[in-house]
């Protein structure tokens, strides 16, 4: 989504590249090689970073590979690592001329040890765990050391799959507990046949994923990691995508097939979801969230529920996926910690949800408007269909003329899109001036202004972001931030990512390319700027009042990820702040004097505090009765948390006429509405959104 944004300057690009790249000639015998020289090209003429390939980058390189193979150091000896180190320092010399001797080497040594574990998982899981031991594993792999024996592997092993083994045996316990409550002549089963029934599972689970390992990976799948490792340390953003597998990296499963409508990632054995998309079926249920990992997949049909614990992306997507209409079961583990399993009607992508909406609501005897912006979307091949800055007026309009006091602009979760559509709507609240500042890897800069001296909207206005808001939803947020012409309330700050990529085939470098499809690469070329001359790049936008939320205290956005490129700052635009009698000093003090009196947001950040704690627990204790209790007291826990799903606001959201005769016609609109606004309800950032609307009202009264 976010790769979208700058979609003109991006066609300007493509087209720079493509004529500057294929003034040069590139030889290679071999297909790998021939890769190599283009990427390293390519990288060193065109992406934003002028990085030294050096002996720190090799290292770099050589730390991020062998992760990115043997995370869990259960395959490779500390004998293996040893061979490998003599490359430590020569990678960078491998990419500048084409050598794939240290890949071939990891490569061919991953492939034997790979056969030889093979037999270690199998003896293993041949016999019962003994639960009533006394030990523990930790999971944190940056504290892991490769082993020195046989031993020392077979034991690695026992206790990552005793860890699979002794959750899934405390959730089928609790499953035929659960079913003899609910019915009296349910038998339940013995210990000992759960846990032979779960190590059954995982013996399957593990075969299939070593019948992937050596009969579905190729050479060309590694190598592609290989590459990935080295393109990485430039950013977080710039990736070889290889023309098999260019969706395995972040798949969006809500396409033109039925799915469950969200973007997913493999995040070391596990699927982790990274978005749900707008109108999808895990939006309309809104049950899943970003940071979920999805252990296990079940059909409608059948009984038994497939792990997909180091199962390929791509494969697990396909069980995932499915007729439409059909339900599948997810395993989910939740952010903080807790595992059930979750039903899903697969449907397509409702591109309707997708679109702008807007409610109004009344409070202290004034109507305020709430209108909702998934992304800023446009269709540069076709102006006559929608486009968010056209479906923004038309909603603004339609609240004008319901007499609305003040707006709210909700940009949660909003990954970006259009930049042409961010200026327009940014227009629409200031006379006129400069909106973003864009830089090239050139190093030249472009300011981009609205240039219409019309305001839509002059009243009151908040902005409502989260972590999930980046791209054109941090300019917008940031420009009205700048020029103060609005209070953006959210968490710490949004998303970060303050640059912008291109995707370039690689194919158009080779003249009478006779080695197939060569893959693409997608790199950095710029980076905005805020018009005080500010990046959003690791920052974000800071909002100006900060209420508690879940999630506040987990690593989420750009400055959590490997290699981001760094904060910086250019010369500020020329622009004017917004002249207005709103107090938004008055406003954001009384806004801080509520939250701070506030129970339920205490109890929010409470609970936020104690889901850092599980995410940073990485023991997992081994013996049965002392992980029974670990999971009991986190139970407990979650109940104290529970009163945050029974809050509710006395306000009742509403929508325009317009749409209330659109709904006498379409009962899945009225019900999709109505789902809407009881979220908006139930919405904390709303209400003190509408509570800070309120403030700025009366403020301008005063005055």
């Amino acid at each position: 989504m976010r790769k979208n944004l700058f979609t003109p300057l991006i066609a300007f690009m493509m087209c720079l590249a493509s004529c500057s790249f294929i003034s040069k000639d590139f030889e290679s015998e071999d297909k790998d090689g021939l890769v190599i020289q283009l990427i390293t090209y390519v990288l060193d003429q065109a992406h934003y970073l002028d990085k030294e390939i050096d002996d720190e980058f090799s290292n770099d390189v050589f730390e991020t590979f062998i992760e990115n193979i043997d995370p869990y150091k259960r395959y490779f000896y500390s004998s293996d690592f040893k061979d490998f180190e003599e490359f430590r320092y020569s990678i960078d010399d491998s990419f500048k001329n084409p050598d794939l001797t240290f890949f071939d080497l990891v490569h061919d040594r991953f492939v034997k040890r790979i056969s030889e574990s093979k037999s270690i998982y199998k003896k293993i899981l041949s016999t019962p765990f003994d639960f009533s031991k006394d030990e523990f594993f930790n999971l944190n792999i940056d504290d892991m050391q490769f082993v020195n024996s046989e031993n020392e592997l077979y034991d690695r092993w026992r206790k990552l799959l005793k860890i699979y083994v002794i959750e899934n045996f405390h959730d089928e316990i609790k499953d035929d507990e659960r079913k003899q409550k609910n019915d009296s002549t349910f038998i339940p089963r013995t210990q000992f046949d759960i846990e032979e029934s779960v190590r059954s599972d995982l013996i399957e689970t593990m075969n299939e994923s070593y019948r992937i390992l050596q009969e579905e990976l190729q050479r060309q799948d590694w190598f592609s990691v290989y590459i990935n490792s080295f393109v990485s340390q430039y950013d977080p953003n710039t990736s070889y995508l290889d023309p098999d597998s260019r969706d395995r990296f972040d798949v969006d499963i809500s396409g033109n097939y039925a799915g469950i409508g969200a973007m997913l990632r493999k995040k070391i054995d596990k699927v982790e979801i990274t978005e749900i998309i707008s109108g999808g079926p895990a939006w309309r249920d809104n049950t899943l969230e970003k940071g979920d990992a999805i252990l296990k997949v079940r059909q409608e049909n059948e009984e038994e529920a497939v792990s997909i614990l180091g199962m390929r992306l791509s494969d697990a997507v396909k069980l995932i996926k499915g007729e439409k209409g059909t339900n599948v079961y997810l395993t989910i583990k939740k952010v903080d910690g807790n595992v059930s399993e979750i039903p899903i009607k697969r449907d397509i992508v409702q591109l309707e949800e997708t679109y702008i909406k807007s409610s109004i609501v009344s409070k202290n005897d004034a109507l305020y408007g709430v209108i909702n912006v998934p992304k800023f979307y446009i269709d540069f091949d076709n102006q006559s269909n929608r486009d968010a800055a056209k479906d923004l007026k038309l909603e603004i309009n339609r609240l004008k003329e319901q007499g609305i006091k003040g707006l709210v602009i909700d940009l949660r979760n909003n990954g970006g899109g259009s930049l042409k559509t961010v200026v327009d709507m940014a227009g629409m609240f200031i006379k006129n001036g400069p909106v973003v500042q864009v830089k090239y890897f050139d190093k030249e800069k472009q300011i981009l202004s609205d240039r219409d001296r019309s305001i839509l909207w002059s009243g009151p206005l908040v902005i409502l972001v989260n972590e999930g808001s980046a791209s054109a939803s941090e300019i917008l947020a940031a420009a009205m931030q700048d020029y103060k012409r609005a209070i953006v309330i959210g968490g710490n700050q949004t998303w970060g990512k303050g640059t912008v990529q291109v995707v370039f085939p690689l194919n158009r470098m080779v003249k009478g390319n006779t080695k197939g499809d060569l893959g693409a690469l997608r790199y950095t070329t710029q980076k905005y700027y805020r018009i005080n001359g500010g990046s959003v790049q690791l920052e974000g936008v800071k909002s100006d009042i900060n209420v508690p939320y879940r999630y506040k205290y987990l690593d989420f956005g750009e400055k959590d990820s490997e290699n981001p490129m760094q904060w910086d700052e250019i010369g500020k635009a020329d622009y004017s702040l917004w002249e207005s009698n709103f107090d938004f000093d008055q406003a954001i003090e009384k806004s801080r004097v509520r939250m701070e009196e506030n129970d339920y947001l205490k109890l929010v950040d409470e609970n936020a505090k104690w889901i850092k704690s599980i995410r940073d627990n990485k023991i997992v204790n081994l013996n049965y009765q002392d992980f029974k209790k670990d999971i009991e007291k986190n139970s407990k826990e979650t109940e104290k948390f529970k009163a945050l799903n029974e809050y509710s606001m006395n306000y009742s959201f509403k929508s325009l006429p317009y749409e209330i005769t659109q709904i006498s016609n379409d009962s899945v609109l009225g019900m999709k509405r109505e789902r809407w606004h009881k979220s908006l309800s139930k919405d904390v950032y709303i209400e003190e959104a509408l509570n800070v609307l309120s403030d700025l009202r009366f403020s301008y009264l005063e005055n």
